[in-house]
Formats: structure tokens, C-alpha cells, sequence
């Protein structure tokens, strides 16, 4: 009677390891491994971004000349 349930505890611990522990460790290696890489993807793409040149601004600290106009006045139509 012993060995039988060494025997049905040693096939239950098979199954779990086997069947439950081994494909969530694969699982969350492998989504590990994607998030590493699209973390890479996304820091080189950041460092393509900066390393452009960006366009030189034609705006200047100074405040720009105001242009004054004539000013119609509006009268609402009725």
C-alpha cells in the first residue's frame, strides 16, 4: 500500500511540474523576451528621433512687431 501512494503522490507531482510549472516558466520567459525587445525597438527608434536634426526655428526671443489694422466693427444683422 505504501509504494501505491508513493506511486499516485510521484504521478501528481509529474503532472504538476509537467503539465502546469514548466509551461508558465517557458510562457513568462518568452514574454520577458518580447518586452526586452520591443523595449529595444522602441530606445533605438527615441535615439533615431533625437539624432535627426531638428528644423531651426524662425522664431526669435524677441516679441514680434505688432501690425496694427484698421478695425471694422462688427453689428449683428437681424
Amino acid at each position: 500500500m505504501k509504494y501505491v501512494l508513493y506511486g499516485l503522490l510521484f504521478y501528481i507531482l509529474y503532472k504538476v511540474i509537467f503539465k502546469f510549472i514548466i509551461p508558465v516558466y517557458r510562457t513568462t520567459k518568452q514574454v520577458k523576451k518580447q518586452f526586452g525587445a520591443m523595449q529595444q525597438q522602441m530606445q533605438e527608434k527615441m535615439q533615431q528621433f533625437q539624432n535627426e536634426e531638428m528644423p531651426t526655428s524662425n522664431y526669435s526671443t524677441e516679441k514680434p512687431k505688432t501690425i496694427q489694422k484698421d478695425y471694422i466693427d462688427f453689428e449683428e444683422v437681424k
